[in-house]
């Protein structure tokens, strides 16, 4: 006699980014699409992705409309998370009663989607947290205290911890916060690093049209206050002083601090050396990317930054580029010998990290085909798929 397996269905959360835009959710996605899950995604619109419904390979996404990005303030955060929170709970009515839904897999930021996660309990819903950032760090990072609103942000990381079944961090300093300050048994904490698909991050010659110096330098991601661009535009001033006059930076990407980085190119005299090319997705990032010869990622030594796996160094390795960066924890773990490293937070150093790649072109391509290597060996997709399996298969024998 035969026996009915019922498909394991998914309803994955996430509020700051739409998908597929938001390349991490997309590959979990459609990796437990092709394991055999049935997978529904809640999640923003915005960049092009403006259906409120849509089916992509196989995942079933449902979006609504995006809030204006909080800036400063509590109260516009207030604003920014209700409006998310009013739409999680319509939305996953919907989800549940077209599809159903047994997991919900929410991912920060914000670390509230523990409200949805509770009102299915009782219904047998089993919660997975995909921590994406650390919110308390965060908070600290962008507004440089911590006070009433940081030990806000610690309960909510804490109650999301406590309402998981089972958690996915992004790197090893992640799932050292799930089980020592979220309280988590090392057996339902997986590691699911962030990776570009080898498939399709493709190293090649590039768009030509952005080679417009000897050497290129390339900056990719969201344009945010913490993203530290502001000390890249110093250290490329730094290398202009120095000498290094051949370099033009191609900045792949938006955000809500992008005017102010513009302006701050403007103001050092350096527009005519800078493309901003907005946002870029698929082939045409890929050849953007591509074209530069040097990846810089000015992400400021801080609480958050420090165990934060950056994308953009994943990205660069992937295809080959020799990378700058300052000294990070989770950074030097991702790229090891593929990167050179400068004092933490000193402009002047990142730029002398950068002329000596440039004065040592051979050594700069050895260490970019050393970042390749080192994915291609331990840090693709493709090796996270079996953990995610892996934190899959853990929460539904709960």
């Amino acid at each position: 006699m035969s026996s009915f397996n019922p498909p394991r269905r998914v309803l994955i959360v996430v509020e700051n980014l739409p998908v597929p835009l938001d390349r991490r959710v997309w590959l979990e996605a459609t990796s437990l699409t092709a394991a055999g899950y049935e997978v529904s995604v809640i999640c923003p619109t915005g960049r092009g992705w403006d259906k409120p419904r849509e089916v992509i390979n196989g995942v079933h996404i449902y979006r609504h409309p995006a809030p204006p990005e909080a800036h400063a303030g509590a109260m516009a955060y207030a604003r920014e998370y209700l409006h998310a929170i009013r739409h999680w709970f319509r939305l996953a009515r919907v989800v549940r009663r077209d599809r159903g839904f047994d997991v919900i897999q929410g991912c920060n930021p914000p670390d509230l989607i523990w409200l949805l996660a509770l009102r299915y309990r009782l219904a047998g819903v089993r919660s997975l947290f995909d921590h994406h950032d650390v919110c308390p760090e965060l908070f600290e990072a962008k507004f440089g205290k911590r006070g009433l609103l940081y030990g806000v942000m610690r309960l909510w990381e804490r109650i999301t911890f406590a309402c998981a079944q089972t958690s996915i961090a992004t790197n090893e300093s992640f799932a050292r916060i799930a089980r020592e300050r979220g309280g988590m048994a090392a057996e339902d904490v997986f590691v699911v690093r962030s990776a570009p698909q080898i498939e399709k991050f493709l190293p090649g010659p590039g768009d030509a049209t952005y080679r417009r110096a000897g050497t290129v330098l390339g900056w990719i991601g969201i344009i945010g206050q913490q993203e530290g661009l502001d000390l890249m535009v110093e250290a490329v001033s730094h290398l202009i002083a120095m000498g290094k006059t051949d370099v033009h930076v191609v900045v792949i990407g938006f955000g809500p601090h992008q005017q102010v980085i513009e302006d701050k190119v403007r103001q050092a005299g350096l527009s005519e050396r800078f493309t901003f090319t907005g946002a870029l997705y698929g082939d045409v990032m890929l050849g953007a990317l591509n074209a530069i010869d040097i990846g810089l990622a000015p992400d400021p030594k801080n609480a958050m930054n420090d165990i934060s796996t950056m994308n953009k160094v994943m990205e660069y390795m992937t295809l080959e580029k020799p990378c700058v960066q300052f000294d990070l924890t989770e950074g030097r773990a991702s790229a090891g010998d593929a990167s050179l490293y400068a004092r933490a937070n000193d402009p002047e150093d990142f730029a002398d990290k950068i002329a000596w790649l440039m004065d040592n072109p051979q050594e700069a391509r050895a260490m970019g085909q050393r970042g390749r290597d080192r994915v291609l060996d331990t840090l693709s997709w493709d090796h996270s798929v079996p953990q995610l399996l892996a934190a899959y298969e853990r929460v539904f024998s709960k």
